[in-house]
């Protein structure tokens, strides 16, 4: 997507045009949630987002990781996106953090590439979310359509047809959930872009199927459309193109962006803000595309202030970018090189910022591990796993001090 350049007047306003901070008390948390990992020995390959083709996870090293398409390696190491025991581990970190929700790329519904694979493992997630009390979302790819296009999948005149038929799906199998996260009473729909359909006409056709009360709370990326009530922003990795800035998005450059979008959105209905720790992808090693940028850490620093920014300013939604995108390294779920850092670092600012009472703390999460690798040990024993099913309820139930005399007479 085109983004046009910042000037220096346009800086300057930055800092005068923002609009003013508000307090936000029942703003939700959501995370970005990638549906996509395919694993063994849930299945019975490895998946593309795991090897990009280059990458074998068959190969372990002398510390006992996998070769992965990424530059971080998970706690738990490389998954199966419809594991039940991954999705358990999930939403209980998620509900330990103090994460409201989860918003899903979503691909569509049609059985087209690893788009089936990942609508259903959508649909697993959601099953837990549910068991949870987290709400769900989902963030829809209108690029899929030109895919579906580009593979003989679908006639040209089928486009807008084909994205009816998706938001039918949502709507049958989405947007009614008691789950489905709302906005003024209209369900959040956010979309990547949009890449395939950028007339806002085009839009006006595909939601004229949904019935009234499920016309979506529309967001699209970094610009409103006419059909939209907002956008939401992005790591803006396309600014550290710019000659002068070896591949490198400075922090200036970053605020400026971040700056520039609260401007445009004080216009809107309501925004979307996000948060990130990082972005240090792995596509040029991989040989997918050539390198897209890179947006240090520092020491947590970068996630720090762009979720306070997003917990403080007039933002209707809280988005944290990403709970697992491995290949592009700008995931919280807890890893080998940051351990339960990110999730600590947003239980704090959740108690700073949305809920002074919020109890839990950073030593709290390992409780998902534990639960995590009991599940795995007795995976097959059937007079154990009604005990830990009866330890999931009590932790999502916040009932800590029974789950942990639980967890650690089990480890006995």
């Amino acid at each position: 997507m085109k983004r046009q350049p910042i000037t220096l007047l346009a800086v300057l306003l930055l800092w005068t045009t923002a609009p003013a901070p508000v307090p936000a008390a029942s703003k939700p948390v959501m995370v970005y949630y990638m549906p996509w990992f395919v694993a063994r020995p849930f299945s019975d390959n490895w998946g593309w987002h795991w090897t990009m083709d280059h990458f074998n996870p068959d190969k372990v090293n002398a510390a006992g990781q996998r070769e992965i398409a990424s530059w971080y390696y998970p706690l738990i190491g490389p998954y199966d996106s419809a594991d039940p025991a991954v999705l358990e581990y999930h939403v209980l970190l998620m509900k330990l953090a103090g994460v409201d929700g989860v918003i899903v790329d979503w691909y569509g519904s049609t059985d087209f590439l690893d788009y089936g694979i990942n609508n259903r493992a959508t649909l697993k997630l959601f099953q837990f979310t549910r068991k949870a009390g987290l709400r769900f979302s989902v963030c829809y790819e209108d690029q899929t359509i030109q895919h579906l296009l580009d593979g003989n999948y679908l006639p040209a005149t089928a486009s807008v047809a084909q994205a009816q038929k998706d938001m039918l799906y949502l709507q049958t199998n989405f947007f009614t959930d008691p789950g489905y996260l709302r906005v003024k009473g209209q369900p959040v729909l956010l979309n990547f872009g949009p890449q395939h359909f950028l007339a806002n006409s085009n839009w006006v056709d595909i939601f004229s199927v949904l019935t009234a009360t499920n016309q979506p709370a529309f967001f699209s990326e970094d610009n409103r459309l006419p059909a939209g009530r907002g956008a939401f922003n992005w790591p803006p990795m396309w600014m550290s193109q710019a000659p002068g800035t070896g591949g490198v998005l400075s922090g200036l450059a970053l605020r400026n962006y971040l700056a520039d979008f609260e401007r445009k959105a004080a216009l809107w209905p309501s925004f979307i803000s996000s948060a990130f720790p990082r972005f240090h992808d792995i596509y040029q090693r991989a040989g997918v595309r050539n390198y897209w940028g890179y947006l240090g850490d520092r020491q947590g620093e970068i996630f720090r202030e762009t979720l306070s920014r997003g917990m403080t300013n007039a933002s209707a939604i809280v988005q944290v970018v990403t709970w697992n995108d491995f290949g592009e390294g700008s995931m919280v779920e807890p890893t080998q090189e940051f351990g339960f850092r990110d999730l600590g670092m947003l239980q704090d600012l959740r108690r700073l910022h949305l809920e002074p009472g919020f109890p839990l703390k950073t030593n709290d999460l390992a409780m998902a591990l534990q639960f995590y690798n009991l599940r795995r040990t007795y995976s097959t024993n059937s007079a154990v796993s009604p005990e830990l099913d009866g330890i999931f309820t009590n932790i999502i139930s916040m009932n800590l001090e029974a789950a942990r005399r639980q967890l650690e007479r089990l480890e006995k």
